[in-house]
């Protein structure tokens, strides 16, 4: 794929991975729009980086139709899609509790489905596009203390591999994305005191995967891969 004006959506494009996916997108020559639920925090980093933001949380419906909806009607179509919008909870199983499950897959489950619902029916009518899922090692393997983000991530894997073979037929390209251990702010969201190293991974190393997945030439793409540190020890 030519990134350069491809229309682009990147959710949870504020922070992190997302954020650094939507600077590389930049830098190819795409037209970036970044979604997230902090209006705040979405404004300074779309301000920093030179794209359009919508604030919508993708695990409400409407907020998932109107962000894709605003895409397609301001510029006519929608090239790329990455979900990336997730968050995380760990905690022993006889500790959940119902609703906390309940929320993470509002986000990593519901959200990722809702967005790719609504940009897929547009590919489809292109007969083109390509829709990328951010997922985890922790989707390829669970551990304990995992039970909601793990299988919120088995879950998408499972979503994506369906979505896959039901596009292909349209000429849309569906990748999964498993990111291994990243420094980012996500481990001190979810309670993790996380040592940082030069070894381990930075969002730019995914974003530098992503990209060079997208600009494989639209006859083949790259169904899934992962990505680990070489040496984090």
């Amino acid at each position: 794929m030519d990134l350069s004006g491809a229309v682009t959506l990147v959710t949870g494009g504020s922070e992190g991975i997302g954020k650094a996916i939507a600077a590389a997108l930049v830098a190819e020559g795409a037209t970036v729009t970044i979604t997230g639920r902090r209006a705040d925090v979405l404004e300074t980093t779309a301000t920093e980086l030179g794209v359009n933001r919508i604030a919508a949380d993708v695990g409400v419906e409407a907020d998932a139709v109107r962000t894709v909806a605003t895409v397609v009607e301001k510029y006519g179509r929608l090239d790329v899609l990455v979900n990336n919008a997730g968050i995380g909870l760990f905690k022993p199983l006889i500790e959940m509790e119902l609703e906390e499950l309940e929320r993470v897959y509002r986000t990593n489950v519901f959200g990722a489905f809702l967005m790719g619902r609504e940009s897929a029916r547009h590919f489809v009518n292109q007969k083109s596009g390509a829709l990328i899922n951010i997922s985890s090692t922790s989707g390829l393997k669970g551990g304990r203390g995992s039970t909601a983000y793990s299988s919120s991530k088995f879950a998408l894997r499972g979503m994506t591999e369906c979505w896959r073979d039901e596009l292909r037929r349209y000429d849309v390209r569906v990748l999964l994305v498993n990111p291994s251990e990243v420094v980012t702010g996500f481990a001190a969201k979810v309670g993790f005191e996380r040592e940082d190293s030069p070894k381990k991974l930075r969002p730019q190393e995914i974003a530098d995967a992503v990209i060079g997945a997208l600009k494989i030439d639209d006859r083949g793409f790259i169904p899934e891969f992962s990505v680990f540190a070489t040496n984090p020890f």
